[in-house]
């Protein structure tokens, strides 16, 4: 049985959504010989620590009471194997994030993120420092939630030179532009209704000025290319100024307008995709395309967020570090 101790960092969405997703697959998870105690969990609030396990379901219920350590004091001076870090992101300086993982890896503990500000910010800093403590940062869940884009480059693909990545790479936008396309409504209208389902914050400008997307092409252009980039050094067009004019003229010659990441062009930017195109999909699905020089391009397509979906993401994460424990 391969037995993994971790503290959870953020307990909002995605961190409740990791909890929820260890109880449900816990029979599971032990059936493949996975054994998974979380001994910690911080929140902004303070953390909840027990050296023999988390309830996670009392956790979840909001019966445990949050204590007063610091989050920074749990991760370096508690006994654990991994920390999960999930805290929301601040895109200009990756706090509190990149304290966490700095922490974490300072105190000899491998690192399972999905917060991808610190890895824009810092992530050939943070690769350094976990290669000279021996020690794991995995961040599958930064880009494309359950896409397994990272991993698949890493090892499926070792044996070929990638040679661009790009494509859809946030779902509030493909959902909007889909609905603009698809019933001819203006952007604010579906804009509005991507907000009612909660696919859109009330402040959408992270997501459709094209600023997430941005931040995830950041990663994969550093941990996946080799480049050593940042947010400044792309150009970055959002999709707001986007008229349902302009998306019934291009349906009309036959292409479909995308919101588009594209590594070798160090670019965010709407584009004309034409209909039988891979990166033509509805809804608020990502689509990734990997150019390879053996495998020629290969299309990764689902769903790019949510806490369900991006939990799978993180727990494939923390099962790969507990294989190397």
């Amino acid at each position: 049985m391969k037995k993994a101790r971790l503290i959870l960092v953020g307990f909002g969405k995605i961190g409740r959504g990791v909890a929820e997703s260890i109880v449900k697959k816990r029979s599971h998870l032990m059936s493949l010989g996975y054994d998974l105690k979380v001994v910690a969990v911080c929140e902004v609030k303070g953390c909840v620590v027990d050296e023999k396990g988390i309830d996670l379901k009392r956790m979840l219920s909001g019966e445990t009471r949050w204590g007063s350590r610091k989050t920074v004091d749990v991760i370096s001076g508690m006994e654990a194997d991994i920390v999960v870090e999930m805290t929301p992101g601040n895109i200009r300086d990756g706090e509190p994030g990149l304290s966490h993982i700095k922490a974490a890896l300072k105190a000899g503990k491998h690192v399972v993120t999905s917060n991808k500000s610190p890895l824009a910010v810092a992530y050939h800093e943070l690769q350094r420092q976990a290669c000279k403590n021996g020690l794991e940062l995995k961040f599958e869940a930064t880009v494309g939630g359950a896409i397994p884009v990272i991993n698949t480059c890493r090892s499926e693909l070792r044996a070929n030179g990638i040679m661009n990545i790009y494509g859809i790479l946030n779902g509030t936008t493909n959902y909007i532009l889909s609905k603009m396309s698809e019933e001819g409504v203006e952007f604010k209208v579906a804009l509005k209704e991507a907000q009612s389902l909660g696919l859109a914050e009330p402040d959408p400008s992270y997501d459709i000025k094209g600023i997430d997307s941005a931040v995830k092409l950041v990663i994969l252009a550093d941990a996946i290319m080799g480049e050593d980039i940042r947010l400044k050094d792309l150009n970055v067009v959002g999709v707001d100024s986007i008229t349902s004019d302009a998306v019934e003229l291009a349906k009309d010659h036959g292409f479909v307008i995308k919101l588009v990441g594209d590594v070798a062009a160090r670019e965010v930017s709407p584009r004309l995709i034409p209909v039988e195109h891979p990166l033509n999909v509805p809804g608020n699905r990502n689509a990734i395309l990997v150019e390879t020089d053996l495998a020629n391009d290969i299309t990764l397509i689902g769903a790019g967020a949510g806490p369900k979906e991006t939990s799978s993401a993180v727990l494939g994460d923390i099962l790969d570090v507990a294989d190397r424990l």
